[in-house]
């Protein structure tokens, strides 16, 4: 079940349309997110996925329980693979939300972001007011997610053998190769380390978008994850 999948945020659809050239016999799993989303819209999805792609959409929906049923009854009729709502929602926005997904979509998995892996425990006690770690946090939104009828989460690697003792698919971005600047994330892990860890899927960016040789580098995450 593990799979790589390759967080394409590009500016716009050419683009990524000239990364997609490095793969010509493989359809990796795609993930869709905000900046793309926005500039390019739903038809971009449903392009990629007539063209054999999966797809995760990751919009991370946020609002009250009738706006999201509503949103996700949009997301359903774009046929994608695995889509997420923010855990922080609450488990009735949560429940709410797979309702409507189910609607349109009954093989889409909903998943939950639990803690953005840009959250440090400073960041989380002094500007979100949660006096909880990081750890505590996250299996508590995670319990909830399971509460809410929910597949699983997104949540760092370092947080996937909380969500696996829970019976859960643990969805990890913060993906890097040794050596390799962790940018913006607070919370990474190599792709074997994440494997060691049981996450269930890795959403890797620029160690693969931005490599020298975009298919070695995909390959080797293959290699050292699944």
């Amino acid at each position: 079940m593990r799979d790589v999948i390759i967080a394409c945020d590009f500016q716009n659809k050419s683009e990524l349309r000239e990364f997609l050239t490095n793969f010509t016999t493989t359809k990796p799993f795609l993930k869709i997110g905000m900046e793309m989303f926005y500039r390019e819209g739903p038809q971009l999805v449903k392009e990629l996925k007539d063209e054999g792609f999966k797809i995760f959409l990751d919009l991370k929906l946020h609002d009250i329980p009738n706006t999201v049923n509503k949103a996700m009854k949009n997301i359903g009729r774009l046929g994608v693979d695995l889509t997420n709502i923010h855990a922080a929602g609450g488990i009735k926005m949560m429940k709410a939300a797979l309702e409507g997904l189910k609607e349109t979509n009954s093989n889409c998995k909903l998943i939950a972001v639990t803690q953005l892996t840009s959250i440090d425990n400073q960041t989380l006690r002094e500007e979100l007011l949660i006096n909880e770690s990081i750890d505590d946090t996250v299996k508590h939104y995670a319990l909830n997610t399971k509460k809410a009828g929910l597949d699983g989460v997104v949540c760092s690697p370092l947080e996937a053998p909380i969500i696996k003792e829970m019976g859960l698919i643990s969805v990890t971005p913060g993906i890097r190769f040794k050596n390799e600047s962790a940018h913006d994330q607070a919370r990474i892990s190599t792709p074997s380390y994440a494997k060691e860890l049981g996450s269930t899927y890795i959403v890797v960016g620029r160690a693969i978008t931005e490599a020298t040789n975009v298919l070695e580098a995909y390959n080797k995450c293959v290699r050292e994850f699944i």
